[in-house]
């Protein structure tokens, strides 16, 4: 009766909590606060009383009992499917209830004498309230892939490790905490199962329902440039809104992070096929983190900034060895940077012009290498010449919002001292008032 009495234990502290309230709607935040710690404390015992019931179903249920095992007799196929079925989770969640009420509860040596729990202090953490079933599944999992490689005494070490570390932490949180267990319990597996990663990493594209579907699976090393850069990019994007000509506007930048990150890709790749300069993303940078008696022992493991999986103290090197600062020398020879009708495309001298007057994108301040120089007055339609007057740097959402909506610019001043200025539609603003763009928008003298 104990199990239950905890229960009951539990489910009075809730009723405490939720006090003479009618509703949640009702509830103080102190209330809240406090009811959400007891469902907490409710939903770890209820799940202590599970992992037991689940052990014990798994042992009725053992395949030496043939059809007279509690599994078969009901019908099912094994304890998993039948706990699935009938308290209405997934079959994996089933299984790894079974999983974990098998490692912590009680065993018998082959005379039928009494043996402790395989994982002892995960037992006392579930029947404390301390661990809810899912982290300890976690947990679990990693000691049993560690098991025989280090040793029951470097198990032992890592269980109570983890179980002290894990007390108060979101699941997400143990995740991470697991990984960087398993690459201090196991660095001589980390190069092993970098590797296996590796030789799994894929890119594949295809069309469907008018879409392009890109679905990548990349290792840590692969994916650290990667990550990285995208991040980066996102990043920029929200610190360019703080600056925008008209942040509240019905056409101004509201796209979603995934919107964001599909548009990095999509310029990253832009650039590689017109490359002429790097494309610096705000503050990022492939940071891997090591111990200086790692990197000269060539063991043990690197950190990746952004990235939970761990990398080898090999990988790490192979890593810093790829990457390089590209020094970038402007040259100071005068050079044409007006070439009217006989040149489609703005030459790189007339970008480093329209860079220094603009500053980045002229609209909302994104950094010069995600933009791109645009006629104000169209090539085609309007026939505009290839002229800094007729320039003005651009990032694509900021083009499209100009274009789409109806904005329109002028250039007060000549070549890369003149200003910009966004008349916005009369949807904006009826009163269609220009706004200071690009460079001079954040000059204290304009």
């Amino acid at each position: 009766m104990s199990k239950l009495v905890e229960l009951h234990e539990a489910m009075s502290r809730l009723d405490a909590a939720w006090a003479d309230a009618d509703g949640s709607g009702e509830l103080s935040r102190e209330q809240l606060i406090a009811v959400s710690a007891s469902i907490g404390v409710l939903q770890r015992r209820l799940d202590a009383v599970h992992i037991e019931v689940a052990a014990c179903i798994s042992r009725e249920s053992r395949p030496e009992l043939g059809a007279e095992g509690l599994a078969k007799q009901q019908g099912y196929r094994n304890p998993a499917t039948l706990i699935a079925a009938t308290v209405g989770v997934s079959r994996g969640d089933a299984t790894r209830l079974v999983k974990v009420g098998e490692a912590v509860a009680p065993r018998e040596d082959f005379l039928g004498a009494p043996l402790p729990a395989k994982y002892p202090r995960v037992r006392e953490a579930l029947g404390s309230g301390a661990l809810s079933a899912q982290v300890a599944a976690a947990i679990i999992a990693l000691l049993d892939r560690c098991r025989v490689s280090v040793g029951l005494v470097r198990v032992a070490e890592a269980e109570s490790l983890l179980v002290e570390k894990a007390v108060g932490l979101a699941l997400d949180d143990v995740r991470k905490l697991v990984v960087r267990a398993e690459a201090w319990l196991d660095p001589d597996g980390v190069e092993p199962r970098l590797e296996e990663q590796r030789s799994r990493r894929a890119l594949t594209i295809h069309e469907r329902d008018g879409m392009v579907h890109l679905n990548a699976v990349l290792d840590a090393e692969t994916a650290a440039p990667v990550v990285t850069a995208i991040r980066g990019y996102v990043t920029a994007a929200f610190a360019a809104r703080k600056n925008a000509a008209a942040p509240d506007a019905p056409d101004a930048d509201r796209r979603t992070v995934p919107m964001i990150q599909a548009d990095a890709l999509s310029v990253f790749a832009g650039h590689v096929l017109e490359c002429d300069a790097r494309v610096p993303l705000a503050g990022a940078t492939v940071v891997v983190r090591m111990s200086l008696d790692d990197l000269e022992a060539g063991a043990g493991s690197a950190q990746i900034d952004g990235i939970e999986q761990p990398v080898s103290i090999g990988a790490a090197r192979r890593m810093a060895a790829g990457g390089g600062v590209i020094p970038c020398v402007l040259g100071a020879a005068s050079e044409v940077l007006d070439w009217g009708r006989e040149k489609r495309l703005f030459t790189r001298s007339q970008r480093l012009a329209l860079v220094e007057r603009d500053g980045g994108c002229a609209m909302c301040a994104l950094p010069p290498e995600m933009t791109k120089a645009h006629h104000i007055r169209w090539w085609s339609r309007d026939h505009g010449p290839t002229d800094l007057s007729n320039g003005v740097l651009l990032c694509e959402t900021c083009h499209h919002r100009i274009h789409d909506n109806g904005w329109d610019i002028r250039i007060d001043g000549g070549g890369s001292r003149g200003r910009v200025w966004f008349l916005p539609p009369a949807t904006v603003d009826p009163a269609r008032a220009p706004r200071l763009g690009g460079r001079a928008r954040f000059d204290i003298a304009a």
